[in-house]
């Protein structure tokens, strides 16, 4: 394979990831209220170290990397938690429960495959779908122009969010194989292009942008460790890693290879240097992209030559600010469109999850219908565990955490104490027989 084939291949790995891994920044920095320097350095880090995540993962050495051909971008799953611990405790705070769930990972990698049976589908299935539906109130907002903007529900706001939604549902109906995985990306431009056009984009953030930095540790000030939000992002560490396993799966089929337990724990481990060096750089935890898997089933080409080339060129494009400036200046509505489809999508793909589930047992629904009915309780009334003392709030406080615990005690309350008990029922029984 020529060098210009991989370097084309590898691309358009780069080009499948990159909508949503320059989103995700642009996301939470916004909802947190970033300046358009520090939206700049969050989006530029974020592609370095997505590079330097998918680097680890692929060099497969005797403690880290499952090398298989696969991407790693900041996940999805933890956009609604991130913006929640910045609002309530300060960008500090994300930082510092970064760092403890990389760390987590990192010692919890070789018996995690053990611990898979306490996050069965219908926890993780849960657990993904609220995250999904918390989300969806940041995506209108954006969508309006912006919360507490002064054209906060314009009509052109609303025409450009849902032009830049009808394009890439549009996108996905009628184009086929690579383009549809890059509907997303597609979107942002051509709603950006637009929005030009309307008088909606500032380019000054990309005129005041260098072409060159280096990263630069706790780029946010020192990190500070609250133990709510640390359950809160090891929770969503936990679920990343789940998510991982099928990703695993799915590649080990394709390369026609078969994965070990320690190909596993050396994956996992890859994962929680990737979520701790997100800490210690103020970018983000850290997960496997099944996006690009999708690349590889398309292009038929598994060389992990290709996915080495895909993470040169995110690290390069860490290292300027000017590129990772122009993401910035996409408008509050663009994003929001596009925000519909991504974050509808986390609650279809938590959906998709609980399709495995057995739903004939009752136990499943009510594991289901408690932990999404508390995670979005929670989330609407806020204050409603407030006279509770201080211990206590650190669980009830926050919609993630509280579904999420909800969905973890209640699938081993019904399902695994159950099986524990047939188990010895059936042992008891069998011992009378002999």
């Amino acid at each position: 394979m020529s060098n210009w084939k991989v370097f084309s291949l590898g691309f358009q790995h780069v080009l499948a990831m990159y909508g949503g891994a320059v989103v995700v920044p642009l996301i939470v920095g916004g909802a947190l209220g970033l300046t358009s320097a520090q939206l700049t350095y969050l989006v530029a880090i974020d592609l370095l170290m997505c590079g330097i995540a998918t680097l680890l993962q692929v060099l497969r050495t005797g403690y880290v990397g499952i090398g298989l051909p696969v991407v790693l971008g900041c996940t999805f799953t933890a956009v609604g938690p991130m913006i929640a611990i910045g609002t309530s405790y300060g960008i500090q705070s994300i930082y510092g429960s970064i760092l403890v769930a990389g760390l987590v990972v990192i010692v919890i990698a070789q018996f995690f495959g053990k611990l898979v049976r306490f996050f069965p589908p219908v926890v993780t299935g849960s657990v993904v779908t609220i995250i999904g539906i918390t989300l969806i109130p940041t995506a209108m907002q954006n969508l309006g122009g912006g919360d507490g903007s002064k054209d906060f529900g314009a009509l052109s706001n609303i025409v450009l969010g849902f032009g830049v939604l009808l394009f890439i549902l549009c996108i996905y109906r009628f184009a086929k194989g690579f383009l549809r995985s890059v509907a997303i990306l597609l979107g942002l431009v051509g709603g950006t292009v637009v929005a030009y056009f309307m008088g909606k984009v500032d380019l000054s953030a990309v005129t005041e942008a260098s072409w060159f930095h280096m990263p630069h540790f706790f780029y946010f000030g020192a990190p500070e460790f609250n133990i709510t939000a640390i359950i809160t992002m090891v929770l969503v560490a936990v679920v990343s890693l789940v998510e991982s396993s099928g990703v695993y799966f799915a590649l080990g089929d394709i390369c026609k290879k078969e994965i070990s337990e320690k190909d596993l724990a050396n994956g996992y481990r890859a994962e929680g240097l990737a979520i701790l060096l997100g800490g210690l750089f103020n970018a983000f935890p850290y997960t496997t992209y099944s996006q690009n898997v999708g690349i590889i089933q398309l292009s038929g080409i598994k060389s992990r030559k290709v996915i080495f080339t895909a993470s040169g060129i995110l690290i390069v494009l860490g290292f300027a600010p000017k590129i990772a400036a122009f993401t910035t200046v996409i408008p509050n509505p663009v994003l929001g469109g596009a925000m519909i489809a991504m974050f509808g999508t986390v609650i279809a793909y938590g959906i998709k999850m609980l399709s495995t589930v057995d739903f004939s047992a009752q136990e499943n629904l009510l594991v289901i219908a408690c932990s999404v009915g508390m995670g979005l309780g929670v989330t609407v009334v806020p204050d409603l565990f407030a006279n509770l003392p201080q211990s206590l709030q650190i669980l009830t406080s926050n919609g993630i955490v509280a579904g999420s615990l909800t969905a973890i005690v209640l699938n081993i309350f019904f399902n695994i104490i159950k099986v524990r008990k047939a188990q010895n029922v059936k042992s008891l029984h069998e011992e009378r027989v002999v």
